[in-house]
């Protein structure tokens, strides 16, 4: 009796594992199947903004009938930058706490690269976006004024909304998963590379002052370096299989 209880529980145990593997199966496959549907969706959805939206405002800003600006905040946090180093001997890098970070939004023209900002040393919220917006509205530029940011809730908040319409300034959201179209996502890389990999900063005062140095002066000081970096062709995903 008890060998043939031993055969059905053996029988049972290899019947459930089958069906485990079965359930598992189907389950990367549906898995599978939303994914690349949601793969195939976003990459209308890409297309039709880089065709439909993004592209005939940069059109028009080349000819000098629109102002372009790409938004996005960057975080600096005052610490240590390691890049690439090769010593024969080991070698000791001081690092600060940590503690200290400069915050700073950015309003990227599209055209000739200056940057617009509002920095603090605390949190980028939506009084920040109202704040920047007036700072372009200032300008008083006689066409025109776009802004091209991606869809964080500080930015997308009705508070925003309204004074932009207040200001008479488009705002242009990016689509979802598509932070290619932002181009200032590369001058905030440019300027990690520049003033923060293998630097060391005694204080924070240092690490402030040398960001926003660059910041200020790099529409001028690299702009041979951002006419190659800041180009209007922009990464596309093929169509999922």
């Amino acid at each position: 009796v008890d060998r043939h209880a031993e055969v059905l529980l053996d029988q049972q145990h290899r019947h459930f594992l089958a069906a485990a593997q079965v359930a598992q199966g189907l389950g990367h496959l549906l898995h599978d199947d939303r994914r690349q549907a949601l793969g195939r969706f976003v990459h209308h959805q890409q297309a039709r903004f880089q065709q439909q939206e993004l592209e005939p405002r940069l059109a028009q800003a080349q000819a000098g009938q629109r102002a372009v600006f790409f938004v996005d905040a960057a975080h600096f946090v005052h610490g240590l930058f390691l890049s690439w180093l090769w010593c024969v001997a080991r070698c000791w890098q001081p690092t600060p706490t940590g503690r200290h970070r400069l915050s700073v939004l950015g309003a990227l023209n599209a055209i000739t690269h200056e940057l617009i900002t509002v920095t603090t040393d605390a949190y980028i919220n939506s009084a920040s976006v109202c704040q920047l917006l007036r700072q372009l509205a200032a300008l008083a530029l006689p066409v025109p004024i776009t802004v091209i940011l991606d869809n964080a809730r500080y930015q997308r908040c009705r508070l925003v909304q309204d004074t932009a319409a207040a200001l008479k300034i488009e705002l242009l959201f990016l689509p979802a998963y598509s932070p290619q179209f932002n181009l200032i996502e590369r001058f905030w890389k440019l300027v990690k590379k520049c003033c923060l990999h293998a630097r060391y900063y005694p204080t924070f005062q240092d690490f402030k002052t040398s960001i926003l140095h660059f910041i200020e002066t790099a529409h001028v000081e690299k702009k041979q370096t951002l006419k190659s970096l800041l180009t209007f062709n922009f990464q596309s995903f093929k169509e999922l299989k």
